[in-house]
């Protein structure tokens, strides 16, 4: 496949990170079946999975839902080598081989070096992973070679002129992040771009936090097209940029497919005004009243709670800033091992604290929000 036919495949992908689940805790997989087949009825083809997704049973969901149920030719296949696994050339192949076992795939259509950054990139050429993947290109056993990245676009301009074999890089690209010093989307997209790679956009919104935003947010998209979901808006922001393959998004009910599926069918590129809107919401998250902690640590080691403080003034932050959710919460209960509920006011935290910041009242803030 030619990086140009890449950009002719249906731009909304379906990723399976996160899929509808039995109280068990294991993968519904009669109710995927039902996601998948709507998906593949709408036209759309491409599913994006990994080695450590739901501890393998995403690709495995991926026999049971896919391979088993539909012609192998109606659909794509994405997945990916984790460099945090890799201890050497013998788990490169391990690795591989067991992924094709438990999907069933017969081969990958697309397959990506897991975060590949400045940081990792010695675990992935240590295990000769580069000349892996192309001689399974080679064989016919990998379509297409890529690698998902959340590094910046010094490494991008980097790793793609050494990397000839390396056709197409995974982005996390939304409205939210477009210019944000931490994510630096724009300028990881121009990069990729530049070096004539198509992208794949993951995080399109933002782990689903654009798709359900503070009232007052809501209001100036709601105002400017009433009938448009909210998650549309950054579905269509990411569409709207040259050089974009494939938008990937997490979909565990119907609802979400349904939605995507609208809002890719008659998806049309952002105007000006539209493009004015976005800016305008941009610009109401950046007046949030958010907790100022530049994430020193200095007052974790000294609590006696050993409460993460930074962990839970991020998850404020991000309440803060988008508006709180029942997922929200559920991250928070997920990333904040010590929280804010267990605070016993003893002021250790803001005797330290560079910032000067009121933790106690930050925490409690969090506690009365998060529940715990």
């Amino acid at each position: 496949m030619t990086r140009e036919e890449i950009l002719q495949i249906p731009k909304l992908g379906f990723g399976l990170m996160r899929l509808p689940t039995l109280e068990n805790g294991k993968i519904d997989l009669e109710a995927t079946n039902r996601l998948v087949d709507r998906f593949l009825e709408a036209g759309y083809r491409y599913f994006d999975s990994a080695y450590v997704y739901a501890g393998g049973d995403s690709e495995r969901a991926i026999k049971e839902c896919l391979v088993k149920r539909h012609p192998r030719e109606s659909f794509y296949i994405a997945t990916k080598l984790p460099s945090w696994n890799l201890r050497g050339k013998e788990d490169v192949e391990r690795i591989f081989n067991e992924e094709l076992e438990r999907t069933g795939a017969g081969y990958f259509d697309f397959y990506l070096l897991h975060n590949l950054t400045s940081e990792d990139i010695g675990a992935f050429l240590e295990g000769d992973a580069f000349n892996f993947v192309k001689e399974k290109k080679a064989q016919g056993l990998i379509r297409n070679i890529g690698f998902s990245c959340h590094d910046g676009p010094e490494f991008i301009n980097q790793i793609l002129p050494e990397h000839p074999e390396l056709d197409f890089v995974q982005l996390q690209i939304n409205y939210a992040d477009w210019e944000a010093a931490n994510v630096r989307s724009r300028e990881c997209y121009e990069a990729v771009v530049a070096n004539g790679r198509p992208v794949i956009v993951m995080e399109p919104v933002k782990g689903g936090t654009l798709a359900s935003l503070r009232p007052e947010l809501e209001a100036v998209f709601k105002e400017a097209d009433p009938e448009a979901s909210i998650a549309s808006w950054a579905m269509r922001f990411v569409r709207s940029l040259p050089g974009v393959a494939v938008i990937l998004s997490g979909m565990n009910t119907m609802e979400q497919v349904e939605d995507n599926i609208a809002t890719f069918d008659a998806m049309k590129p952002l105007s000006e005004a539209d493009y004015a809107v976005i800016e305008k919401v941009r610009e109401l998250m950046a007046q949030a009243k958010t907790v100022p902690c530049t994430a020193c640590k200095y007052c974790v080691d000294g609590c006696p709670m050993s409460i993460d403080i930074p962990g839970v003034f991020q998850m404020l932050n991000t309440a803060k800033t988008y508006g709180f959710t029942e997922r929200l919460r559920s991250e928070y209960e997920q990333r904040v091992s010590n929280r804010a509920a267990e605070c016993i006011s003893c002021g250790q935290c803001e005797g330290i604290c560079p910032q000067h910041l009121s933790c106690i009242e930050y925490l409690a803030e969090a506690a009365e929000l998060f529940g715990s």
